[in-house]
């Protein structure tokens, strides 16, 4: 039986750089939507902070270890996820959305 980090890193290394970079974009909306739950004092779960820092940092670490295979080095690096941001397209986290259906359908 394997652990759950390792379950989470096998998932993580099946999916694609583009699903990657999809996730850690979403995953940046949910952290944002906490620390602003914990600015406006609403109710939340603070390890949920931890969790998902480290899940972005797993997910940007096996991204870069894929560059790395490639022979990518650490400026050009940068220079593509300079790229990737510019290029990022902005959309709510899916927890908004998901908020944001449920007020519609009432």
């Amino acid at each position: 039986m394997m652990a759950k980090r390792e379950q989470e890193l096998v998932e993580i290394r099946q999916m694609s750089d583009e699903d990657i970079n999809d996730t850690v974009m979403d995953l940046k909306g949910e952290l944002f939507m906490l620390r602003a739950k914990r600015a406006l004092r609403q109710e939340f779960k603070s390890s949920e902070f931890g969790r998902m820092r480290k899940r972005i940092a797993r997910m940007l670490t096996i991204k870069r270890e894929r560059e790395i295979e490639k022979g990518i080095k650490p400026r050009e690096s940068r220079k593509l996820d300079k790229a990737w941001k510019r290029n990022a397209e902005i959309r709510p986290p899916p927890s908004l959305v998901a908020l944001l259906e449920s007020k519609d359908k009432k």
